[in-house]
């Protein structure tokens, strides 16, 4: 192998790596181009001309894909689109997948059954297998047939001494035998195959497509096909989902005269949309109706499962969209007299922008909701199972709303949401609107919030919406600390009550029942609750147990028939006076809760604004800063007490060396903070505000004014970016250092170590990087005798110089790499052949050169 290669070879391998190069680029632009730019433009090109309702736009629609005006607006629309559909696909398959695992609703199962039972009274046995060939998804074409072959299969298990047994008939009747044999054969097989058909086995075609081949990036032209097939299935959910629905229920509103009002609502589409499927759903339940008069029992199967997906659907809007919004609207209503807003500024608001307006009140019902349910669940830790028996365990593994919404009729669902607005909405009620109102009348002057957009000091309200969202809300929103505290508060609440109203066995639960009166004991879940006749209604028999089905999916199955009642109840003592007891818990309960949402909206905003006037004086602050900041004190002062108290009970001794260990770990950490929180967080806050900010919004003949408060917010903000970035990154020093300090933990501290190898070395190269510039713009250029709108020149632009050198020496070392990787790249494919060199002939002195050595290489 020679030492240098020849200008040929490196030109060669250029060549050759550039076009290479250029293939991948324009391959992977023709991935991109089709996958951001023709899906997406022609799904909402599509999706525009089918909702113009023209017929010219039907044909103009190849003239408008061509068209590239509005290509970035309507990409983006048409993403959006792709999004729906494709979420809608994917629903639709795990639809079908919990109807085909967990079954569809009684009637549809009866329908199966009653099938099997006609079949098995003409057969005079059971059919085998009639119950597993109950598909009602992939066998919706194929069910009834399957069913017939398992009536074939008994037939061919006759015994086989009756097949030579004489036939009185004759030999006519034996030909006409044997041909209705071999039909019946061909049945057979056909229902075999019918039967040993897994759905499951599809999915191997499925392993065989990658998400490389089916983007195109495994270098194939593959897509092309999947793009095609993509609009073409886009095009048809558009037409189906959408198109459809929306005529049908525009048809429907125009007949009943609600068309105006429905436009006046600003979501003219949704809800026509939704309107088209309400009607849909009626139409679905019709026809089953006549299928069922006439027993088409095929056509009952395939209408039945249609309305069971429009069921669904519904049922998910309603749950999903239409129950969170209404508690978002009942929260701002409930809560305006506490910003001093009124029901003509929400409408005003809400006319301007209608959909943000929307979206902003649903999310905050959703996170109620969250938070609601949380509660529920924290409280069912505490309590005796089965007091919460009317509230659903969200815990429950045998839990599934969606397996409720198949099974379950519609109206038990609506009576489920008109249920959950009542409880939901009562407890706005006593936790805002209430509290509300009474800490108007006790501090006249206390309310409204301040909710200005802007305060008059812009620099401290950033700084504080950093401090609020670094330093605040991470302490605030940490579970373990903040779950656990809520937790002994309720536990200790309840504790407290049961003692005061002798309910300990009902409530907690801990009290040992041994030696009680049997009369005052209930061991029965029934005598909690109401009798519930939706069950079994009509007389109708349930269907009949899935004996092949594990006990897992039975169970969950009946508990669904129970209608999400309890699945644990713990027997308790019923004391006298029982129906007055309960009724003092429910008001001790609304009491404390009232009494706690009373305290949490004025505590909290009291402390922080007594700290912000200490700090900012008598500006304006959002209140959003003076909650933050008293919610912090309030949770620092909860947090330490538990953790007195948790020392008292171990001793003094054991209080002395936690005070002596916490106290030594302060210190450090309050001399490494200084470095970590202070030094260098304001020495990056200040270098980026010289490099970015400076440069972009300053002019020349300005000079630009620093403010280290707000250098040091930003500079925090920086360090934390970056320092996810360091641990995302690959090894090197600085992240070995701060992954040692991690693994070390708050209890292990080193303080030289950490003083040596992280903030000497960070705050070394920060201060240089501030302080070499400025020397040389001060220093250097002046005394090179430049005039001075050179040297402000100079002094403005040389930290955007100085990056702007580092930035191409990085990438004129990477280049020298990468191009030093790629000359042994070609000399290794042209020289080197597994481990042997080629083509290399060692010129040794004559007096070295042996024999073999011409024919060496």
């Amino acid at each position: 192998m020679p030492n240098r290669l020849p200008i040929k070879d490196i030109v060669s391998g250029l060549v050759t790596s550039m076009a290479r190069a250029v293939r991948y680029w324009f391959h992977y632009t023709l991935v991109a181009f089709a996958w951001l730019g023709v899906v997406p433009l022609t799904a909402c090109r599509i999706y525009r001309c089918l909702f113009t309702g023209s017929v010219s736009s039907l044909l103009t629609l190849p003239l408008d894909m061509l068209s590239t005006e509005n290509l970035a607006s309507d990409c983006f629309q048409g993403c959006l689109v792709v999004t729906c559909t494709l979420c809608g696909f994917i629903s639709l398959v795990w639809l079908r997948e919990q109807i085909l695992h967990g079954g569809g609703p009684d009637w549809l199962e009866q329908l199966g059954n009653n099938n099997n039972g006609n079949n098995q009274n003409r057969n005079g046995g059971v059919a085998p297998g009639a119950f597993n060939n109950l598909n009602l998804i992939g066998g919706l074409a194929g069910g009834v047939g399957a069913n017939v072959g398992g009536v074939n299969a008994n037939v061919a298990q006759q015994p086989a001494e009756n097949v030579g047994a004489e036939d009185p008939v004759g030999p006519a009747m034996e030909a006409e035998d044997v041909g209705i044999e071999d039909v019946d054969n061909a049945n057979n097989a056909a229902a075999q195959d019918d039967n040993n058909w897994n759905p499951i086995e599809w999915d191997r075609a499925a392993e065989e497509l990658t998400w490389e081949r089916l983007l195109g990036l495994d270098g194939s032209l593959v897509f092309l096909e999947h793009v095609f097939w993509v609009v073409s299935l886009n095009t048809l959910f558009i037409l189906v989902f959408a198109f459809c629905p929306y005529h049908v229920g525009h048809f429907a509103l125009v007949g009943a005269k609600m068309d105006i009002m429905v436009t006046a609502t600003h979501f003219e589409g949704l809800l026509t949309t939704l309107a088209g499927y309400l009607v849909i759903a009626v139409f679905l339940l019709l026809i089953y109706s006549l299928c069922s008069l006439t027993r088409l029992r095929k056509g009952q199967r395939i209408f039945g499962l249609c309305y069971v997906v429009v069921k669904v659907k519904l049922l998910v809007v309603m749950e999903i969209g239409a129950f969170p919004l209404i508690c978002g609207w009942w929260l701002d209503i409930c809560s305006l007299s506490m910003f001093d807003a009124s029901l003509s500024d929400r409408q005003a608001s809400f006319l301007s922008s209608p959909g943000t307006s929307m979206f902003i009140h649903w999310l905050v019902g959703m996170v109620y909701v969250f938070y609601f349910a949380s509660f529920i669940l924290l409280t069912r830790e505490v309590l005796r199972p089965g007091v919460l028996w009317f509230l659903r365990n969200l815990n429950d593994p045998e839990f599934n709303p969606i397996q409720e919404m198949i099974h379950l009729c519609v109206f038990r669902h609506f009576r489920r949401f008109i249920a959950s607005v009542v409880i939901f909405g009562s407890a706005v009620l006593l936790m805002l609107w209430l509290p509300i109102k009474v800490i108007r009348m006790v501090f006249p002057g206390f309310l409204p919030y301040r909710v200005v957009v802007s305060s008059e000091a812009p620099v401290s309200e950033l700084s504080l919406e950093l401090l609020l969202l670094q330093v605040v809300l991470p302490s605030l929103l940490e579970a373990g600390h903040s779950r656990a505290m809520l937790k002994k508060l309720v536990e200790g609440w309840s504790k407290a009550t049961a003692w005061l109203l002798d309910l300990r066995s009902y409530l907690i639960g801990d009290v040992s029942l041994d030696g009680e009166d049997a009369s005052n004991i209930v061991d029965n879940p029934e005598q909690d609750m109401p009798a519930d006749p939706r069950d079994n209604q009509a007389g109708q028999a349930l269907p009949p147990a899935q004996q092949d089905l594990n006990e897992g999916l039975g169970a969950a199955h009946q508990a669904m028939l129970q209608g999400g009642g309890p699945t644990g109840f713990q027997p308790y003592k019923r004391p006298s006076f029982f129906v007055a007891r309960i009724s003092a818990l429910i008001f001790l309960m609304c009491v404390t809760f009232f009494l706690a949402s009373t305290i949490s909206l004025v505590l909290p905003v009291f402390i922080g604004r007594q700290l912000m006037w200490l700090w900012v004086g008598d500006t304006k602050i959002h209140e959003l800063y003076t909650a933050g900041c008293g919610l912090y004190i309030c949770w620092l002062c909860l947090r330490v007490s538990t953790v007195v108290a948790g020392w008292y009970l171990q001793g003094w001794a054991i209080i002395k060396a936690r005070l002596k260990l916490w106290g030594m770990l302060v210190v450090k950490s309050l001399v490494m903070a200084g470095v970590l929180l202070v030094v260098i967080p304001l020495l990056l806050g200040l270098l980026f505000d010289v490099i970015i900010v400076a440069p972009m919004r300053v002019p020349l003949d300005q000079s630009p004014i620093f403010f280290p408060w707000q250098d040091w917010a930003l500079g925090v903000l920086h360090m934390k970016i970056l320092t996810a970035v360091i641990m995302m990154g690959p090894q090197w020093w600085l992240k070995r250092a701060i992954e040692r300090v991690y693994n070390d933990g708050m209890r292990n501290l080193n303080m030289r170590f950490i003083m040596s190898q992280i903030c000497l070395p960070v705050s070394t190269c920060l201060g240089l990087a501030l302080a070499v510039p400025y020397v040389i713009a001060y220093s250097i250029v002046p005394a090179l005798g430049v005039n001075f709108e050179t040297q402000t020149f100079v002094v403005r632009r040389i930290y955007p110089f100085v990056l702007t050198m580092i930035m191409c020496c990085a990438i004129l070392v990477f280049q020298v790499r990468q191009f030093r990787r790629l000359y042994n790249h070609i000399k290794d494919d042209k020289y080197l052949v597994g481990q042997r060199l080629v083509n290399y002939i060692h010129h040794a002195t004559s007096h070295d050169r042996t024999p073999g050595a011409d024919t060496a290489g």
